[in-house]
């Protein structure tokens, strides 16, 4: 393959999210998320596993931040918990929550790497959920005054900010289909959460801009949609629904301050979008600095006029789409591995939506990783062998995705950066801890952090700042 070389100043990093590594889910005045009541849901999470250690990152952040050093990161994007720092989603905020992240933020400058806040990654307060959650608008205006919060402590610090990861994985997978918290199945609720998801945005957007952040962002999940047959009218219009409930939705009303008709159309059909008020496009629409993209797998989808085939993530396409299964080489997620399809969406998001630069804040795969000649299964509880992984699948993975973003870049793409998901192996939401994403090995039971041979080459790539 040819060599590449990146910009100059092309940021290299990692992601993780709260929940996921932290732990500690009693310690210092944290109080309970809606992660915490779903896990201990019966059948909701694989084996009634829970994120109550986790990577015990909230007692190991200093070993984890010199990690990050030794692997030459120039950036590390975490979540925030807000159960931690406002533990009932309202009212006091919890000073003890607020030091951990005070301390996170001065070890991570402290080895040259900048942090990348992201305020909200699923782990919504238990006490407002059992107030209605994201379906009630009142949880959009207390996100904003937990954001402003957040930023009047580590604000002086940070300079990178971001509102909410994936809100259509919390609106449609936690209130529509109920695979992930809080477990609820409404079709209706699911576009109400879209709606109230993008206000809070919006809202935690302007108090972040009040208060003097430098960049303020979102990052979406934007799904890089393809018809099953590229000569069908009825898979274009398979393309273009499932297009509108998965991109445009959020992509719309943030850069062109409106709904797309057609989905609200859609939506109407399901529920009336009186949660939609005047003035709440504009507010959604408050300007941001910088576009978060997460992408791991493309979508493909057929026509189905027949009244087969649906998608409980997707509502109203039921009888009308088929998700088709995936095919080829796929990743222990079951889901297929095509690097252009990375290409299109960043040129397709630098077209439609032009003049925010973007920035890759999740990629990466789950494989059956095995640690030394011992092995490591992915439901292991017992001590395991030293040894490194020879995780030659997940480089190959992101060899492939990294060279599809620099093809975005020779096409005039304004990517500023690629961060790695995961840094460590963690709490896989739903899957438990039997997928493993990390470039760094964790032994649950030790704690013990072994980086992969994928740790090791994407050292090499940051160290030349290319392949």
């Amino acid at each position: 393959m040819s060599e590449l070389r990146f910009p100059d100043n092309f940021r290299w990093g990692a992601a993780t999210a709260a929940y996921q590594i932290e732990g500690a889910t009693r310690d210092d005045g944290r109080g309970p998320s809606i992660w915490d009541t779903f896990s201990r849901t019966p059948g909701k999470v694989h084996q009634g596993q829970t994120g109550d250690v986790a990577c015990d990152h909230y007692h190991r952040f200093a070993d984890d931040v010199e990690l990050m050093a030794e692997l030459g990161l120039s950036a590390y994007r975490f979540s925030v918990s807000w159960p931690r720092v406002q533990p009932d989603g309202t009212g006091p905020i919890n000073p003890r929550g607020l030091d951990f992240y005070d301390r996170l933020v001065d070890a991570l400058l402290g080895r040259g790497i900048d942090p990348i806040v992201t305020l909200y990654h699923w782990d919504l307060p238990q006490t407002l959920q059992d107030r209605g959650g994201w379906v009630t608008r009142e949880t959009a205006e207390h996100f904003a005054g937990y954001a402003a919060a957040v930023h009047g402590r580590i604000g002086d610090r940070v300079a990178s900010w971001t509102t909410l990861n994936e809100p259509w994985c919390s609106a449609y997978l936690g209130y529509g289909n109920g695979v992930h918290a809080p477990g609820i199945q409404d079709p209706g609720a699911a576009f109400t959460a879209v709606h109230h998801l993008l206000l809070g945005h919006g809202l935690a957007a302007r108090a972040l801009r009040t208060a003097g952040a430098g960049t303020v962002g979102i990052t979406l999940n934007p799904a890089d949609v393809r018809p099953a047959d590229p000569d069908s009218a009825a898979d274009a219009a398979a393309v273009r629904l499932v297009d509108g409930l998965q991109n445009r939705i959020f992509l719309d009303p943030l850069f062109r301050a409106a709904y797309p008709v057609d989905v609200l159309e859609h939506i109407a059909r399901i529920v009336p979008p009186a949660f939609i008020r005047d003035g709440d496009e504009k507010l959604i629409a408050t300007p941001i600095d910088l576009l978060g993209v997460n992408y791991y797998t493309p979508t493909y989808v057929a026509g189905r006029p027949d009244g087969a085939g649906g998608g409980g993530a997707f509502p109203g396409t039921d009888g009308a789409v088929e998700f088709l299964p995936p095919t080829g080489p796929l990743t222990d997620m079951g889901w297929m591995i095509e690097p252009a399809g990375l290409t299109r969406m960043l040129e397709r998001l630098a077209a439609d939506y032009p003049g925010v630069p973007l920035l890759i804040t999740e990629n990466g795969a789950a494989f059956p990783d095995r640690a030394g000649a011992e092995g490591v299964g992915a439901d292991r509880t017992e001590a395991e062998g030293a040894g490194p992984v020879a995780d030659t699948d997940r480089i190959a993975y992101l060899d492939a995705h990294l060279r599809a973003a620099h093809t975005a870049i020779a096409r005039g793409v304004d990517l500023r950066g690629y961060l790695v998901w995961s840094l460590l192996d963690n709490f896989e939401w739903a899957e438990g801890y039997r997928k493993r994403f990390g470039i760094v090995h964790v032994d649950y039971l030790t704690q013990r952090r072994t980086p992969k041979a994928s740790a090791r080459w994407y050292q090499e790539v940051i160290s030349r700042n290319g392949l």
